[in-house]
């Protein structure tokens, strides 16, 4: 039966894919945000779900209301408004854990990788089998028919919480949102409490000594590179500029090897973990051996486009962990070329927390910018770090740029630009791509 969906906050990356997976599986669908441009906007307008500014006339009283996490009656009109009626809304993530239950569920959680690990499980399975998923870079797919369901579980605030998948990946954990975690100790007991919520197997990268901690109810699967102590074993691996090949044992069965258009260690592992997940929920591995060749990737992940002859990589790397798989996925691809890394800290609290594994990240690039840190909504600047204190930190040929003038960019022969960030470092690479269409247009 068709249901009426109203998203407070619709170009959320998680609230956008649940919008478009909802729309796909026959419901009507609408949604309110702030008119500032953001890139999961453009799925939605290509679907025609209508994005509305907020206001209390958007309510009407019969609709199912979802809000996003950033939206309270003390910052939003259609929140208030919603109270003073008696309305009730649900929290992506409640909404989440209820709707999954209709589903073989399969969850994709980690500090980091979720989204590129959650893109390829859908891919590969979407492909095999009638499958929604909901991946964090703003993509929803949904069926009526679906019997599986693919996802991205998100720690930040315990978000994870509501949500009793059947399989779960666990890609890592490490220490992030400082203002929310007080310590890895924080983070490691979120992720041991969701773990214990998995029913039918746990996949866990074994080489991270804090998942070796993790305690389930569910049978635990421990996928890496290493022999000892995992059971998917990844091997024999071949990196060029056209992407991965791997062998895959398990627990001594050669499971054949496989092979990703894509970067990077950290995406050898994701591949795996899909690999041992798909083999143990009984999938035959020629078809995910077949389609793991055509992932294409996942939106501002290791994104690239060349203007004016020039690469330029936009990614999503906002901690430190982050930014050395991605510059080592550009090292893979692009051997030959001087890496320039442009990066915008995200949130003061991650910066001051983390400025000297900031600061050891960057230096792994050849040359590296910086953009004026981007403050989070949910957090007051109280002067405590500036970038300059990041820069002071860096001892690669840095600088700090601004959108208006990223010109010092252009002082690079034969390189390859790597955006970083989960702010607006966006404005900053639009910037520079028009700076190199002027260079086109004026030696015309």
């Amino acid at each position: 039966m068709s249901k009426t969906f109203h998203f407070i906050g619709i170009k959320g990356a998680g609230m956008s894919a649940l919008a478009l997976m909802l729309h796909q599986m026959g419901h009507s669908v609408q949604g309110s945000d702030v008119e500032k441009y953001y890139f999961t906007q453009r799925g939605l307008e290509q679907a025609g779900i209508k994005i509305l500014p907020f206001s209390e006339e958007n309510l009407t009283g019969e609709q199912i209301l979802i809000a996003g996490n950033a939206f309270k009656p003390e910052n939003n009109v259609e929140i208030a408004y919603a109270d003073v009626q008696g309305y009730t809304y649900q929290r992506y993530h409640d909404f989440l854990g209820e709707f999954m239950r209709d589903f073989v569920s399969m969850g994709v959680a980690g500090a980091h990788g979720k989204t590129s690990t959650t893109g390829i499980l859908s891919h590969v399975l979407s492909n095999i089998t009638d499958t929604s998923y909901l991946i964090g870079d703003g993509t929803g797919r949904g069926s009526k028919g679906a019997k599986y369901f693919v996802f991205e579980s998100d720690e930040y605030e315990r978000h994870f919480m509501p949500y009793h998948p059947e399989y779960s990946i666990i890609t890592n954990i490490d220490f992030d949102h400082p203002d929310y975690f007080t310590s890895l100790e924080d983070v490691f007991n979120a992720f041991n409490d969701y773990a214990k919520q998995i029913s039918k197997a746990l996949f866990i990268y074994g080489e991270d000594p804090e998942l070796r901690r993790i305690t389930a109810n569910a049978p635990i699967y421990y996928y890496g590179f290493e022999e000892a102590g995992n059971d998917f074993v990844a091997s024999d691996l071949l990196r060029s500029t056209t992407g991965s090949s791997f062998t895959v044992h398990f627990r001594g069965e050669n499971l054949g090897q496989f092979q990703i258009p894509s970067f990077g260690r950290h995406n050898v592992m994701n591949a795996t973990a899909v690999i041992g997940l798909l083999h143990i929920a009984g999938f035959d591995l020629d078809l995910v051996r077949e389609h793991l060749k055509t992932f294409a990737g996942v939106k501002r992940r290791f994104t690239e486009k060349i203007v004016n002859d020039t690469v330029i990589i936009d990614d999503f790397a906002h901690h430190p962990t982050e930014i050395i798989a991605t510059l080592d996925a550009a090292r893979q691809k692009y051997p030959s070329k001087e890496i320039v890394a442009v990066f915008q800290p995200h949130t003061f609290t991650r910066t001051i927390a983390l400025l000297d594994e900031f600061a050891d990240a960057l230096n792994q690039a050849d040359s590296v910018y910086l953009a004026q840190i981007y403050g989070s909504a949910r957090e007051v600047d109280h002067g405590d770090v500036k970038v300059e204190d990041l820069e002071a930190k860096i001892v690669k040929k840095s600088g700090i740029i601004t959108v208006e003038n990223v010109s010092p960019l252009l002082n690079h022969d034969n390189a390859v630009y790597v955006f970083m960030g989960a702010g607006d470092i966006q404005t900053y690479e639009y910037s520079f791509e028009r700076l190199l269409g002027n260079l086109t247009n004026n030696v015309q």
